[in-house]
């Protein structure tokens, strides 16, 4: 439940920060901003088509399980929701064509400038983190600082093997999807734990922001704690995924 929990909430922080920025992008008067937003939207497509959908998938897959003995029955109204979440991951694009954009038009074109952009607000998020004393905080830190660094590495590996070696670059391109989605959700949550702890301490909503603060600290330690093995497939994996001839397949 709490693994279907965050994700959720991760899932709708990402698309809200998403169409803030592209409002931004068309409305705000600053023409910098303007083109900052536009920047930023752009890349957060492929993750909030991507990644949104295939949690989606597994959101639902958990939801059948909750129900535990009863398997996979109707009466519970699980299955449908299952069956449901699947066309999310195809009917905008497969996945595969939402982590080839990231990989191509996204990250390699710009040299993955606007990547690196983006990693340097997650790391202004980081700082934040690093000056609160909480429990919650400080492992949300731990976890977020890792899977950034993981990211920047991986976004260096894609925006430097796209021309050289497109095989290797490509051959990663979901668990690049995957690992953008998911730290840029916990990311999210994170920001939403910085100012739950505030609202806390000052007595607003309080059951609602601790249940905020424990949310975000579960995602940091049993979802983006992730990102790490998933940079170490992707920028040193390459080889084992191309390694069988096609025919073998």
């Amino acid at each position: 439940l709490m693994t279907m929990r965050a994700y959720t909430e991760g899932c709708r922080a990402m698309a809200s920060v998403a169409a803030a920025a592209y409002d931004a992008a068309h409305h705000h008067a600053d023409a910098e901003v303007r083109k900052q937003n536009a920047a930023f939207y752009e890349f957060m497509v492929p993750l909030v088509k991507g990644y949104s959908t295939e949690m989606s998938l597994e959101v639902t897959s958990l939801g059948v399980q909750v129900h535990g003995g009863m398997g996979f029955i109707e009466e519970t109204g699980a299955a449908q929701y299952y069956r449901d979440a699947k066309i999310l991951t195809i009917y905008e694009g497969t996945t595969a064509i939402q982590a080839n954009d990231l990989v191509g038009r996204k990250t390699a074109r710009d040299g993955g400038q606007t990547a690196k952009a983006i990693a340097a607000q997650i790391e202004k998020t980081e700082v934040e983190l690093a000056r609160r004393d909480s429990a919650a905080a400080r492992a949300v830190h731990r976890r977020l600082k890792a899977a950034r660094t993981a990211f920047v590495d991986v976004v260096a590996f894609v925006a430097g093997a796209a021309k050289a070696s497109p095989n290797a670059a490509f051959a990663g391109s979901v668990p690049y999807l995957m690992l953008a989605g998911n730290l840029v959700a916990g990311w999210q949550l994170a920001r939403s734990l910085l100012v739950a702890e505030e609202l806390a301490a000052a007595g607003i909503d309080v059951a609602f922001m601790q249940a905020k603060i424990a949310t975000a600290r579960f995602y940091a330690e049993h979802i983006l704690n992730k990102a790490p093995g998933v940079r170490d497939s992707i920028v040193d994996g390459a080889e084992s995924v191309t390694a069988l001839p096609a025919v073998m397949y």
